[in-house]
């Protein structure tokens, strides 16, 4: 057993008072001798006309026949067990409630021939326990469960010298020896602290603090005039939690220490009292940093419960003293332990030196633990980290299971920077930031199968926007593979986030990652349009474009071939929205003449056509042009052009061929003939001799046409006057024998109209649903009823006409306006050779 050396303090001061009371206000005394001892008990609340309290019960203690000295006492606080120790080796126990019950209950629980120098009363939750400590030995009952005994040790003690610690020290007992303080639990020996000298008594104070009176005689003293030896009486109060002398000092003479109302009574022998109250937690921690004794400092606060916020206080105070001593690693583990109360940057600061980089890294990380770091603090760690090259701590950190406890964007730019890729991806994927993934894949790993494999298994809303970003630079060093995944992307439908609808990406948002890969655009394009039939206005047109720009390109007369098919194909596409304007520009810039004619064509620009045919000399094309959209404008179409032919005439007087198709057809009047060639400075009046002569012998005969139309018709009215002056005035015969609807035999019933037509009853029904009506001459007679209507709408349109240009102050806009609607258009009934059917023409 080694000796202990406890630091020496003085946390307790001393004061001297007087004795003016001398009141005793409870006891277990003997009142007379040879008379056996009695327990007397006083209540407190009950106090007599003297205000003395009344004495409550008194109970014998008789353990034998004749009467012994009481030794030691002990009590539970309710009173349930009490024990009594006797000089001839007894112990009584008394239980029961002995405040209510007349006869307490009491049995002798322990006889022995040595003298009883303590006993001690243990409540605990399971069981109820008696210490014995008598001359010879320290011994255990528990008298909850039949008395059972133990003997803790075969050495005993001085009266006085036992007693029960606090419920801090688990209610041990303790007991003094000369040589040390032994600790007992109910059934073994515990720890033993080596404080020597003779042992007064014991006493506890508080929670920690044992209280041991010495005797010490010093032979060095002066003997009195009697020979005697004078002893000094040290007290000396242990802090057994933190190791230390609370205080220590001598007195001539102590009869008895006494604890009351927070503070420690001396009871001296010249009848005096001395106080010891316990200086607050701020001096005694004064007293140990003036000693630097800060671990000790920390020990004592938490034993006071000292808070977080003041222990933090003293951890850096301890923390500083290290480091100025040069015990960093001593000082860092100081200043871990104040994470939370003291700002990261004191600490930070001392430990930026590389040689203490070490313990800046154990620091940060415990910042990082106990979530107290920010985004300066996370890259401060991975900078170390890296510094050290320590990748297993870097995985540690990162590449871990647990919640992330840094901020991760901070730690990606970090490893980005340091090169450590692996690290700043795996963050990158487990935290869904998607743009510092594929960054670093493209940007410093190269890997662009990865980086293409991570769009296509985000969501749709994510794959759209990547691609949006990325897609430039995949198409630049991966083209194949980035133009087969947007054909798939836009022609396949995904679900869209947590609504679960279908959607297909725009194929026009991803246009501009086809700048300078003309082929894998038009690949794209070409794949829309065979799977959706149709193409949005804008992809249309930047198809049409590529087309034209790869034909100038191209040197190669097949491709060029297949390219002028694959635009001519798009542009005669009925699906296809292109801009036909924006197509026309085109098909210029590239001198692409198919296209320039078709779409002319499909505009209806034929004047423009003309014009485009006759820079490039396209003589048959030209009269084709004219023949097509010139003859056709007279008679079916009003959107053509008739003066088609001037133009064409004007541009080549000389040619036979076009006098003459303008002549056959009477395309223009002989006055617009004349006039056109008469701008051609090369034509004479021999081109145009034989047109002249034809076109009059055609105007004659036009005149003796109509002179035979005109007798014709007075004749047939001459006629027709006649048969309806004979219907009014004279009876019509029938005589048909045949039926005019089924050529059969007529017999009744049968039907007989003015016409002379004959029907049976059942071949009128079945031809017309009209009574009134012959079947066949019923639609001629409609063409002449509607002919006569149109004469009259257009006479009723004459009068509105002259008043119309009457009140107008723009005369020619309303000429205009009624020749479009061939209000001046002549209508001409022709009979044919029988007779009886008429046809109207619009001239």
């Amino acid at each position: 057993m080694a000796l202990l050396q406890w630091r020496r303090f003085t946390f307790f001061s001393k004061e001297q008072l007087k004795d003016e009371s001398g009141a005793v206000f409870n006891k277990l005394k003997q009142d007379q001798i040879n008379v056996y001892p009695l327990i007397k008990m006083w209540d407190f609340d009950k106090l007599d006309d003297c205000g003395i309290p009344a004495c409550c019960r008194s109970i014998p203690a008789i353990v034998d026949k004749a009467p012994a000295p009481v030794t030691c006492f002990s009590a539970l606080d309710n009173f349930a067990f009490m024990a009594v120790g006797f000089t001839n080796g007894s112990v009584l126990l008394l239980y029961g409630d002995v405040l209510i019950e007349k006869y307490s209950k009491s049995r002798i629980i322990h006889n022995d021939k040595y003298p009883i120098t303590g006993v001690v009363l243990k409540k605990s939750e399971q069981q109820t326990v008696l210490f014995i400590a008598t001359t010879n030995s320290v011994l255990s009952y528990v008298v909850s469960q039949n008395d059972q005994k133990t003997l803790l040790s075969d050495e005993g003690c001085q009266r006085r010298c036992a007693i029960l610690s606090s419920p801090l020290q688990e209610q041990q007992l303790v007991v003094a020896r000369n040589e040390a303080l032994y600790f007992f639990q109910s059934d073994e020996r515990g720890p033993c602290l080596a404080f020597t000298g003779e042992k007064v008594f014991l006493r506890w104070f508080r929670n920690s603090y044992l209280i041991v009176v010495s005797k010490e005689t010093k032979a060095s003293l002066p003997r009195s005039t009697g020979g005697t030896v004078r002893s000094t009486y040290m007290l000396t109060i242990y802090d057994i939690i933190n190791k230390l002398i609370a205080f220590s000092a001598p007195f001539v003479e102590i009869n008895d220490v006494l604890i009351e109302w927070g503070s420690i009574y001396i009871v001296l022998g010249d009848n005096t009292i001395c106080s010891l109250d316990e200086k607050d937690l701020q001096s005694k921690l004064d007293i140990l940093f003036k000693k630097n004794l800060y671990s000790m400092a920390v020990s004592l606060a938490k034993s006071q419960n000292y808070d977080a916020e003041g222990l933090a206080d003293i951890f850096t105070q301890y923390g500083d003293h290290l480091y100025g001593k040069g015990d960093y690693d001593g000082a860092i583990s100081q200043y871990l332990k104040t994470i939370r109360y003291l700002e990261p940057s004191y600490v930070i600061r001392k430990f930026l030196d590389a040689q203490r980089i070490h313990n800046l890294t154990l620091y940060l990380e415990e910042l990082h633990e106990q979530q107290s770091a920010n985004s300066d603090h996370t890259t401060l760690l991975l900078n170390c980290y890296t510094k050290l090259k320590d990748v297993k701590k870097l995985n540690q950190f990162i590449m871990t299971d647990k919640e992330l406890n840094f901020d991760v964007e901070t730690a990606i730019k970090v490893c980005r920077q340091a090169g450590y890729y692996k690290h700043a991806m795996y963050l990158a994927k487990l935290r869904h930031m998607h743009d510092w993934y594929l960054k670093i894949q493209l940007e410093d790993t190269k890997d662009y199968d990865n980086a293409l494999e991570y769009i296509k298994g985000l969501p749709f809303e994510e794959a759209e926007s990547k691609l949006k970003k990325y897609g430039k630079m995949l198409m630049t060093f991966k083209p194949k593979e980035t133009t087969d995944f947007l054909k798939t992307f836009c022609t396949r439908t995904k679900s869209s986030g947590s609504s679960n609808k279908n959607k297909r990406a725009t194929p026009e948002a991803f246009i501009h990652i086809f700048i300078n890969h003309n082929k894998q655009l038009v690949e794209f394009l070409e794949h829309l349009l065979r799977l959706q039939g149709s193409l949005p206005t804008s992809l249309c047109n930047t198809l049409l474009e590529l087309y034209l720009e790869e034909m100038d390109k191209e040197e190669d007369s097949a491709v060029k071939s297949k390219l002028e098919r694959e635009a001519i194909s798009l542009l005669t596409n009925h699906e296809a929205k292109y801009n036909v304007d924006h197509a026309m520009v085109l098909a210029q810039m590239h001198n692409f003449r198919k296209a320039v004619l078709y779409l002319f064509k499909k505009a209806q620009l034929y004047q423009p056509i003309l014009r485009y045919q006759m820079e490039g000399n396209c003589y048959s094309d030209i009269v084709a042009l004219c023949k097509e959209f010139g003859y056709t404008a007279l008679m079916e179409m009003n959107n053509n052009d008739p003066s088609l032919w001037t133009q064409a005439l004007t541009y080549f007087a000389d040619k036979e061929d076009c006098k003459d198709y303008v002549a056959e057809r009477n395309l223009l009047p002989p006055l617009f003939v004349i006039q056109a060639l008469a701008r051609n400075s090369t034509a004479t009046v021999s081109i145009i001799k034989d047109y002249m002569i034809r076109r009059l012998q055609k105007e004659n005969a036009q005149i003796n046409e109509d002179e035979r139309l005109a007798k014709q018709y007075q004749e047939e009215t001459v006629k027709m006057r006649q048969e309806i002056e004979e219907l009014k005035t004279s009876a019509k015969i029938f005589q048909a024998s045949k039926c005019n609807g089924c050529g059969k035999d007529l017999d009744l019933p049968a039907i007989h109209f003015l016409c002379e037509h004959s029907f049976h009853l059942m071949c009128y029904e079945s031809y017309t649903d009209s009574e009134s009506e012959c079947p066949l001459c019923s639609p001629d007679y409609r063409k002449i009823t509607e002919a006569i209507q149109a004469q009259q709408q257009v006479k009723g349109l004459h009068e509105q006409f002259h008043q119309q240009l009457e009140r107008s102050t723009d005369s020619f806009s309303v000429v205009s306006e009624y020749f479009g609607r061939g209000v001046f258009n002549k209508i001409t009934l022709v009979s044919d050779k029988q007779g009886n059917r008429a046809r109207s023409r619009r001239t």
